[in-house]
């Protein structure tokens, strides 16, 4: 009964996210026509297939601020989810650091893990939490150039030369994959709770 109520809730979620009847268009960007209505349906992200998504209305009646906060959070969330798919993904292949050959994959490893590393994962979160901010400000003599711009000056990698339109491409690309990347990471757990994950990931060592 729990396993059909889950499959249930997702298939409803997987719903909200499938294209209109209309047919797709190939651009990355929506005509305005296509966009639900509303202050911030041109901002980066609202883009085909959803448009501006906000199904539960969190920006709704709420100011740029707040806006950039939220953007904020998902580029958080979405950055970590990334690394997050791809940590999993690489220790259920069996990759792991010298000595640490014994640690399961998945949930298993928070009670295979020695409680110093805990600590230390915790303590080492903590510290990185205690620096983010999700305010822009100036750090190094360096000004973000937008919420959730973190290079602080040390980082650039030749982007200071690239166009606005290249630029706007790649912080969409990344909103993408941290999207994406959030489902992701959702749908792995809970594919390892229904004990079933070695169907969509048959290569574990």
């Amino acid at each position: 009964m729990y396993k059909l109520a889950l499959c249930s809730l997702l298939a409803g979620s997987a719903a909200a996210f499938a294209p209109s009847s209309q047919s797709a268009r190939a651009s990355t960007s929506l005509a305005a026509s296509d966009v639900v209505k509303g202050p911030y349906d041109s901002e980066l992200g609202a883009q085909a297939p959803l448009g501006f998504f906000d199904p539960f209305g969190m920006t709704a009646g709420q100011d740029k601020e707040k806006f950039e906060h939220l953007r904020w959070v998902e580029l958080k969330h979405g950055r970590i989810a990334m690394l997050a798919v791809v940590g999993y993904l690489v220790t259920y292949a069996g990759v792991r650091f010298p000595g640490a050959e014994d640690i399961p994959s998945g949930f298993a490893a928070f009670s295979a893990l020695p409680g110093q590393v805990v600590a230390q994962m915790g303590f080492t979160l903590f510290l990185m939490e205690a620096a983010n901010s999700p305010t822009p400000g100036t750090y190094n003599n360096f000004e973000p150039e937008f919420m959730g711009d973190f290079r602080n000056g040390a980082l650039d990698f030749g982007w200071d030369s690239k166009s606005d339109e290249w630029k706007k491409k790649k912080r969409a690309i990344e909103l993408n994959n941290g999207r994406a990347a959030q489902m992701g990471i959702l749908g792995i757990m809970v594919h390892e709770k229904l004990g079933n994950l070695d169907t969509i990931l048959p290569f574990q060592n």
